[in-house]
């Protein structure tokens, strides 16, 4: 299987987008690395804790969708050039940085995961 650096898939994260909202938090992803999907979505970490999937959702051409309901059939799509909303419910940030991991699974190269740290606006 090939592999994908997480330096590489860091470059996905938008620097500076992730913020604390009322009840949760958000960020966004901007694919430059090329077209892909994931039929599988892993719970997202903050500084090391799971959140559990039926709390993340990501936002892409308006539709809401939850982590959890990321199948072969309702795949996650990172279209090139194009950005997709991450929002978590229920889990507050404090004042700076925090450590946000990410990982999805992708056909033919396996669970790919990254991680980044920012602070929250």
């Amino acid at each position: 299987m090939v592999s994908v650096p997480s330096f590489l898939l860091r470059r996905l994260y938008v620097k500076g987008s992730l913020s604390a909202a009322e009840g949760g938090f958000s960020f966004r992803l901007r694919n430059s690395l090329g077209s892909g999907y994931a039929h599988r979505l892993e719970p997202l970490s903050v500084d090391g804790d799971e959140i559990p999937l039926d709390r993340s959702f990501f936002v892409q051409q308006g539709e809401r969708m939850a982590f959890a309901d990321v199948s072969r059939e309702r795949t996650f799509t990172l279209a090139m050039n194009s950005d997709i909303e991450i929002i978590v419910e229920g889990v507050s940030l404090s004042e700076g940085p925090h450590r946000i991991g990410m990982g999805f699974e992708v056909p033919g190269m396996g669970t790919l995961r990254f991680d980044f740290t920012d602070s929250a606006e």
